[in-house]
């Protein structure tokens, strides 16, 4: 498997597709948040005016679980990756908000953090 992030995220939803009906959830359940896309500055002017956020995380679970209402994942590469200021500020604010909040390197942990979130086993 390619080392990028894209390739990582895109096995993840591959995976997801079929996984989820063991999950007893629909496939739509897991979805992207396009924040990275390159822009022109118009489009971004737009989206921002719309409630484009800087720092949102990859990739929202829409199911509740245990004490969470939610997962929110930002993913980055198996090897390297950190998450900027603005990434870390908005998984601490969803996280305050009764949300689940993970960041995963690489398609593998991911895969198994969403496991033991739809188990009931991830914990604060």
């Amino acid at each position: 498997m390619s080392n990028t992030e894209h390739d990582e995220q895109k096995a993840l939803l591959k995976w997801w597709a079929l996984a989820c009906a063991g999950f007893g959830v629909p496939e739509v359940c897991l979805f992207a948040v396009p924040n990275a896309a390159k822009r022109s500055p118009k489009l971004a002017s737009m989206l921002k005016a719309e409630g484009m956020r800087s720092g949102i995380p990859d990739l929202i679970l829409a199911v509740p679980r245990g004490e969470f209402h939610g997962l929110f994942i930002e993913m980055k590469k198996a090897k390297g990756g950190r998450p900027s200021l603005n990434q870390i500020t908005s998984l601490g604010a969803f996280f305050r908000q009764g949300y689940a909040v993970r960041i995963c390197h690489g398609f593998e942990a991911a895969r198994y953090v969403i496991e033991r979130y739809m188990a009931g086993e991830l914990t604060k």
